[in-house]
């Protein structure tokens, strides 16, 4: 059951980023053959079928060990898959996807980490509130991708990488004015989730290559709660997990749907949102009212909140912001943004697939 969970997993992000992909289970020959093209429809529905068929066979919430999957990782994912289903198959299911956080929710299991940076550190494992991580160790899951990636490359500048627990910055990614600005006060925002380095840095990108260009941004760090780097001592591979589904997610999942006309309650939707803004403000400054709880401030919010957590592209794409409405600096290459067109919602199939299998047809557009 874990196995198909990760099977489904990996369908759903070939879903989100390509829709028509080729497509293949245990019923499929054994040896070399060319896999037929699925379509949105079909591998949602496969998807869908597959998570719900597993529920039972899985562990329940919390009784599996760290890292693996259980029923409160199945729910996440499904909830994530309705949330999107009228992306998906031009069909909503926010009701659908309001019913599974609940459950995440309702287990009882998890809880909001109190201090947010702790969720983003070498020791996060530590956290009642990740649900599902992908889980790193700097001594035995040595690679150059994944949380290597995310806390050396946001390091450059004046930032010191004995700071976030690595040997040396790769001074590449940084953040936009536009994402900076969705914090009242920006830089200076009472929002404890704002985690701009801003030292030596300008707010504005004019030169995509150099570091300085754009705020800096300082989530990711391989240092425990106490300040201790992880355990690779050449600082090179952190230990620091990567919180692919968390509770805070669910919450925001449940509001969104409620404003989408996805049912539940509307004082439990505000409620969750003022959770998760009392945790970044300390106290009750930031809290919101019912009237305060829009598809515009929900769209912010998801930023704030799961910033560098892979969730914006799928986030702009449902939201209608993504190619055609919004603009942001450097969207479309342009250093003041552009409109796209909308057929970028979805990633061309790559030409390395089209050219080993002739039963491929590239995506609309490319």
């Amino acid at each position: 059951a874990e196995a198909r969970f990760m099977r489904a997993l990996s369908y759903f992000h070939a879903l989100d980023f390509y829709r028509n992909v080729p497509f293949t289970t245990e019923l499929s020959p054994i040896g070399a053959f060319l896999p037929e093209q699925t379509n949105a429809q079909d591998l949602f529905k496969y998807i869908e079928d597959e998570l719900v068929e597993i529920d039972s066979e899985l562990l329940a919430p919390g009784q599996n060990e760290y890292g693996r999957a259980d029923q409160a990782a199945a729910w996440m994912l499904l909830a994530k898959l309705y949330l999107n289903a009228d992306v998906y198959t031009e069909t909503p299911r926010y009701a659908d996807a309001r019913i599974q956080v609940e459950k995440v929710i309702s287990s009882g299991v998890y809880s909001l980490e109190p201090n947010y940076e702790y969720l983003f550190l070498a020791d996060n494992d530590l956290s009642n509130e990740i649900i599902f991580p992908i889980t790193f160790d700097g001594l035995n899951t040595q690679a150059y991708g994944g949380m290597t990636f995310l806390v050396h490359a946001p390091v450059g500048g004046s930032m010191s990488p004995a700071d976030f627990g690595v040997s040396g910055g790769w001074a590449g990614v940084r953040t936009t004015s536009a994402f900076v600005e969705k914090f009242p006060g920006m830089e200076n925002s009472a929002d404890g989730r704002e985690l701009f380095y801003t030292d030596g840095q300008t707010l504005e990108i004019e030169n995509v290559s150099t570091f300085t260009d754009g705020f800096a941004i300082a989530k990711y760090k391989n240092v425990d709660r106490e300040g201790t780097a992880g355990s690779d001592p050449s600082g090179e591979f952190p230990d620091t997990d990567f919180p692919l589904f968390r509770l805070a997610e669910a919450y925001l999942i449940y509001a969104e749907a409620n404003v989408r006309g996805g049912g539940g309650d509307a004082g439990t939707a505000v409620g969750y949102i003022n959770a998760l803004r009392e945790r970044a403000y300390g106290d009750e400054s930031g809290n919101i009212s019912a009237s305060d709880l829009t598809l515009d401030f929900m769209i912010d919010e998801r930023a704030r909140e799961l910033y560098w957590e892979c969730h914006r592209r799928t986030d702009l794409v449902r939201f209608g912001k993504f190619t055609t409405n919004a603009i942001w600096p450097w969207k479309g290459n342009v250093p003041g943004g552009t409109t796209t067109d909308s057929f970028r919602n979805v990633f061309p199939i790559p030409t390395s697939d089209l050219s080993a299998n002739p039963n491929l047809i590239q995506n609309p557009g490319y």
